[in-house]
């Protein structure tokens, strides 16, 4: 049977692109998630667009489950197979740089374009892409907009969905569905590309997006403030908020995940500070300058110890290695590391920081803090050994009441990260009954027989 089926997509994309063996299975049965691997029949690659549309019309006719997945970095559970019967299909190959329009001010890619690789080439034509999730370096832009990623540039600049301009996807007979444009505005029709963003592969296959640039800023300027108190630093962030400044990035790291960055990089942040906060603001020359003293005068006034603003590009460039290295470094820590990204409303950072830090003190967990305090995105990560019952129970006791929390204060479950199955128990206390009887019915409309991703965000 196994045989048989590998033969048939085989016929599609060449016997190189169907991975069938144990190993090759293996690899694709997991996500960046601490969930059950679940490992699928085969994984297929395509290395044309219009592949896909074959493959999903074979997987469909024959009753095969369907996950798509780029570079497997999702951490919700996305790229996790439903299923032993699944099928999963890579984008990797679908890595073509279309076009980068000059002049209207947009680009065409395939769905496996690297996230890095592309805002690159769109640098080196003077133009930007903003959004930054911290996996660019090998994320790749059709996961971006499945699972609507942000990243440290969401304060000011948006997130994935803000610049998705249109989409061609695959719907379950393979046929090419397009939606949106390459013109500014366009309603031609329901807007299906915003339907599609965020969907996590539950509602067709992505082959190409149009996405929107826009001019770089001519210029910027990054700072990092020290604070003796966590509490001082999350009362900046909403103080600048409250003074009507947006940073290009605003972000948070704790005591503790500013030490374990030092002992992984050495790189030499304040080992001393309670936490500290990273600040860069960008735009035109003056504008910086304003917005640079606006949001030096909200440091001071919550008890910064010091600013150290960095005086050129390779000063910025140390400053924002220390945030870069922030996940990998916790992730060392422990065997097994639970990244959260539960999102509150801005006003909201001071009191959400200290239900972390309560909810780590009550379970007795290792939690380091750091996150884009900006747009109220924290990233709580639980440092913990899944092989140890004991611990692990106290683990997603604390996940409960720190989501219970984050919905309390007005917040969202997921900034970034998506629902997947690691948080669609909770999905209904944040939104009501019908707005999941409304979901599940409009999957089915879309996809009667329940095989495209069928287990995520709400289950068919």
């Amino acid at each position: 049977m196994g045989n048989k089926l590998a033969q048939d997509f085989e016929k599609i994309v060449g016997k190189e692109n169907v991975f069938s063996s144990e190993v090759d299975r293996h690899s694709y049965s997991y996500d960046s998630a601490v969930l059950k691997s679940v490992v699928p029949a085969l994984a297929v690659k395509p290395t044309s667009v219009e592949q896909v549309g074959e493959i999903v019309a074979t997987a469909y006719t024959k009753g095969l489950p369907i996950t798509v997945r780029g570079s497997g970095t999702n951490l919700s559970g996305g790229t996790v197979p439903d299923s032993e019967d699944s099928i999963v299909l890579l984008t990797q190959g679908l890595n073509k740089i279309v076009e980068i329009n000059t002049e209207d001010l947009y680009a065409i890619v395939e769905a496996g374009v690297v996230t890095a690789n592309f805002a690159r080439e769109v640098s080196a034509k003077n133009l930007f892409y903003p959004p930054d999730p911290g996996s660019q370096a090998i994320s790749t832009l059709g996961g971006n907009i499945a699972e609507n990623a942000g990243g440290l540039r969401g304060l000011k600049y948006g997130v994935t969905k803000d610049y998705v301009m249109g989409l061609e996807f695959f719907d379950k007979d393979g046929g090419l569905v397009k939606t949106g444009s390459r013109t500014v505005k366009c309603v031609s029709g329901f807007n299906l590309a915003g339907l599609m963003v965020a969907s996590e592969g539950t509602l067709g296959v992505i082959g190409r997006a149009t996405l929107k640039l826009v001019p770089p800023p001519k210029a910027s300027k990054a700072m990092m403030a020290i604070f003796k108190s966590i509490d001082d630093a999350a009362s900046a962030v909403a103080g600048i908020i409250a003074s009507h400044i947006l940073p290009c990035t605003l972000e948070i790291m704790d005591s503790k995940t500013i030490n374990l960055v030092e002992d992984s990089e050495n790189i030499g942040l304040p080992r001393d500070a309670e936490a500290i906060l990273l600040i860069e603001v960008d735009g035109h020359p003056a504008q910086v300058a304003d917005d640079a003293e606006v949001v030096e005068k909200q440091l001071r006034k919550n008890n910064a110890t010091s600013i150290v603003v960095a005086k050129n590009e390779a000063e910025k460039t140390k400053l924002w290695e220390g945030r870069r290295k922030a996940l990998p470094a916790l992730a060392r820590f422990r065997p097994t590391i639970v990244l959260e990204d539960a999102t509150v409303p801005r006003s909201k950072i001071p009191d959400m920081v200290r239900t972390v830090n309560d909810i780590a003190k009550k379970y007795n967990l290792f939690i380091g803090t750091f996150g884009h305090a900006g747009d109220g995105n924290l990233h709580p990560s639980i440092l913990c050994d899944k092989r140890d019952t004991q611990e692990f129970a106290r683990v997603e006791a604390a996940i409960d009441e720190l989501f219970n929390r984050t919905i309390e204060m007005g917040g969202t479950l997921s900034g970034e990260h998506g629902i997947g199955t690691a948080k669609s128990k909770w999905l209904e206390k944040e939104t009501s009954k019908a707005t999941i009887l409304f979901t599940q019915n409009m999957r089915k409309a879309i996809d009667p027989k329940g095989l495209f991703n069928r287990k995520k965000i709400v289950s068919l």
